[in-house]
């Protein structure tokens, strides 16, 4: 029964991503990638923080949120095979910042997460 958890949250974490891909946007730099890497950050933590303050967490609808949404929804191999591109096709300025913000954005976002959380206890 947990693998149909699992396989709902990532089938809507996937629509999600999918959504923004459609956003037009004409730039070198892959920012929508990187908006959603922050965005699903922002989200695992906000879960990762209701979960660990609520004993009474129901652990299918944290996998539901963490293992499936989220997993459907953050990009990292895309992200991986982006900055190797970028890095790939001599753009070192733009593969090195890229992957400075997406780590520290995604870490600030778990962080923002855990801290938002909070005003759900």
């Amino acid at each position: 029964m947990n693998f149909l958890f699992v396989a709902l949250g990532g089938a809507l974490g996937a629509v999600g991503r999918y959504a923004i891909s459609l956003i037009p946007v004409k730039t070198e730099f892959p920012i929508l990638t990187l908006v959603t890497n922050i965005i699903g950050a922002v989200l695992i933590g906000f879960i990762a923080g209701l979960a660990s303050e609520n004993e009474n967490a129901s652990p299918q609808a944290v996998l539901f949120w963490k293992t499936g949404v989220c997993g459907g929804f953050t990009t990292f191999s895309t992200f991986s095979l982006e900055a190797y591109n970028l890095l790939g096709r001599g753009f070192y300025f733009l593969g090195g910042l890229y992957v400075i913000l997406s780590v520290a954005g995604c870490i600030a976002g778990v962080f923002l997460g855990k801290k938002l959380s909070l005003l759900f206890r």
